[in-house]
């Protein structure tokens, strides 16, 4: 004798609370999983103030590829790049990135010039644990741009632990 199965069907209320509640759920997760971001450092604050010369940057307009987690902060890769034409009267002066919470906060800068090409570099970095790292764009005409990315490491590099 064959059994018979209930179907049973998901109603579309139930279907869209449960949404949104997975929704809110990711959210406060995420951000949870962030809550161990090393403040920033004195000499990241120096650096940054030196860098911005008294300018505020606009937030935006720097792509950053750098992942959102690593195991080992001894290899983080990373890519950066700012949209121009690079011609003579608008071009990527320099890209600066900075760390908040390595014993160095000024990790590199690449400089750039109209005969680049793009405005595009990719390379990697240490990280001594979870923090965020933020690129500095300088400009041609004087605008600064600030892109902002936390990266969550398991095990430090820099000789320190994450």
């Amino acid at each position: 004798m064959m059994q018979r199965r209930k179907i049973t069907t998901l109603a579309r209320r139930d279907f869209i609370l449960g949404a949104a509640a997975s929704a809110v759920a990711s959210t406060v997760l995420g951000k949870v999983a962030f809550a161990d971001v090393a403040p920033h450092s004195a000499e990241f604050e120096a650096v940054l103030a030196k860098l911005l010369a008294g300018a505020t940057p606009s937030e935006g307009g720097i792509e950053m590829d750098l992942p959102e987690t690593v195991e080992n902060g001894d290899y983080v890769p990373l890519a950066l790049g700012v949209d121009s034409p690079m011609t003579q009267d608008n071009y990527v002066k320099a890209i600066h990135l900075l760390s908040t919470a390595n014993p160095r906060a000024d990790v590199a800068t690449f400089r750039f010039s109209t005969l680049s090409g793009k405005a595009r570099v990719t390379s990697r970095m240490r990280l001594a644990k979870t923090q965020e790292v933020i690129a500095i764009a300088e400009l041609s005409n004087g605008t600064m741009l600030m892109g902002t990315r936390t990266v969550d490491v398991k095990v430090g590099g820099c000789g320190i632990g994450g």
